[in-house]
């Protein structure tokens, strides 16, 4: 039981912070702390990822509609995910500072085929998930040297950016947000915020904690515009029929003077 115990801990904390709480008693170092923390909370994310895309998912589903949902900016979201992903699994960081966006490469692979499937594109729902499957597979399996992995992850950075930036004009020309849902986005911008954190504490990586903070940045945009146009069904409701009644009421006058 105590070996079991032990092992458990060991994947939350490091053998000497093991100690130092365990042999020496000492609750209160601080950098043992933030490790902890850190482990727990890229935990807690890796969890959460499992159901972040889900109720955007059922959203589309539901619908059976894509509306609103920029393809392009989906694609270019897969893209930074997956090149994310592969990066930190070549690298050999721990599961805890990066297991999300494996998951999130599944859900956002999903949602992408639903949108072309809606959209009437079954021969590009095919050639899509086997080009996808494929290049996911050359750039984990080693194929790919690490230094141009690298490389891509720097290039990854514009291409989230553009992404996010391609729904939010979207968003932005249509005056509201679609079928994106909610619950979703606020869980990508707080899961990209923690993730700041968790990379600091976990890798180190510069060019890693870079990303994850243009990604917080950029999720915020579309918080805020789901804030923003949070009503906007309604009020384009209100507008059509306060249009309506004043059709009626100009045919009313014209029809009274068409009397006189």
């Amino acid at each position: 039981m105590a070996e079991l115990f032990r092992t458990l801990a060991l994947q939350l904390v490091s053998q000497k912070c093991y100690e130092t709480y365990f042999y020496d008693n000492n609750f209160f170092d601080v950098d043992c702390f933030k490790g902890l923390l850190s482990k727990v909370l890229g935990y807690g994310i890796v969890a959460g990822s499992l159901f972040v895309k889900v109720p955007q998912i059922l959203k589309i589903l539901s619908n059976r509609s894509g509306a609103g949902i920029n393809i392009f900016s989906v694609f270019l979201e897969l893209t930074a995910i997956t090149l994310n992903l592969s990066y930190n699994f070549v690298k050999g960081f721990p599961f805890s500072s990066w297991g999300d966006v494996s998951f999130l490469a599944v859900q956002t692979a999903v949602i992408a085929a639903l949108v072309l499937h809606y959209n009437g594109s079954l021969v590009g729902v095919l050639i899509f998930l086997l080009g996808y499957v494929a290049a996911s597979y050359s750039l984990m399996s080693g194929i790919t040297p690490i230094d141009v992995l690298w490389s891509l992850q720097v290039l990854n950075i514009p291409i989230m950016i553009t992404g996010k930036m391609s729904q939010a004009y979207t968003n932005y020309s249509n005056g509201n947000t679609g079928q994106l849902s909610a619950v979703t986005c606020f869980m990508l911008f707080f899961g990209s915020a923690a993730r700041v954190f968790t990379s600091i504490q976990e890798t180190g990586d510069t060019l890693i904690i870079i990303t994850y903070v243009l990604s917080t940045l950029s999720n915020g945009v579309i918080v805020a515009q789901l804030l923003y146009y949070w009503n906007a069904g309604a009020g384009g409701k209100k507008t059509a029929s306060k249009g309506k009644s004043t059709t009626k009421t100009a045919k009313a006058k014209a029809k009274v003077k068409k009397a006189d």
